[in-house]
């Protein structure tokens, strides 16, 4: 083989190589941007329907009651990130797709690492007929580590309202009446703070780029 012949070779071989360390690094920043979104301030965390405080709002005090019969109290949101959803079991829709939508969240925030001191809470809007038994049955089934929330229809009733959020039963249904209630998520920081919340519609991708910056803006801040 002549020169010329064995120096057109390694003239591919070294550009072959270099097309093949370009991809691969491409696909490795990629795959980062995908996994390390980059980091949203306030203003366009609102602009993607999630809204901070300026200072998180300290909770008043609270007796509840979750799926295991056990006391739910301002206790239970220290020391972890908590995300509230306020549903019911006998909801035709919005209640079920948003609780297989944090389902798929979950996910994301296992490949984060976040799952370890992140909690997701459904509160029944209609605590007459969501016993804890049922709350346990329903939300496990959407994922084991769910917690159910219930209690006195008044107490459950002022801890909605210190989390900005409405619920009412629509009159003139019968046994098999409906809730209006509202459809966002509140944010609890790990002090127990009303940190701010998150607007529908919600997808899985969404939900965990957003709270990805709510996070690390805490924690710059912290």
């Amino acid at each position: 083989m002549n020169t010329s012949v064995q120096d057109r070779q390694k003239g591919i071989r070294k550009t072959v190589t270099i097309a093949i360390i370009m991809a691969s690094l491409f696909i490795i920043a990629l795959a980062y941007t995908l996994l390390n979104p980059p980091l949203m301030d306030k203003e366009e965390l609102k602009l993607h329907g999630t809204y901070i405080f300026d200072k998180g709002r300290i909770m008043q005090p609270f007796n509840l009651v979750d799926d295991n019969q056990q006391a739910f109290d301002v206790s239970r949101l220290e020391g972890k990130w908590s995300i509230i959803f306020f549903g019911f079991t006998h909801c035709p829709d919005v209640c079920p797709t948003t609780l297989a939508t944090l389902n798929n969240f979950y996910a994301e925030m296992e490949s984060q690492g976040w799952d370890k001191d992140t909690q997701i809470i459904m509160v029944s809007a209609d605590p007459a007929r969501d016993t804890p038994e049922i709350l346990n049955q329903y939300v496990r089934y959407f994922n084991p580590t769910f917690t159910g929330v219930t209690g006195d229809f008044f107490d459950v009733h002022r801890f909605a309202t210190q989390l900005n959020t409405t619920f009412r039963k629509v009159p003139g249904s019968g046994e098999n009446y409906q809730v209006d209630h509202g459809a966002n998520l509140a944010i609890i920081n790990p002090y127990g703070h009303f940190h701010g919340f998150m607007k529908p519609p919600f997808d899985a991708a969404k939900l965990k780029n957003n709270f990805g910056s709510v996070r690390r803006l805490f924690d710059d801040m912290h």
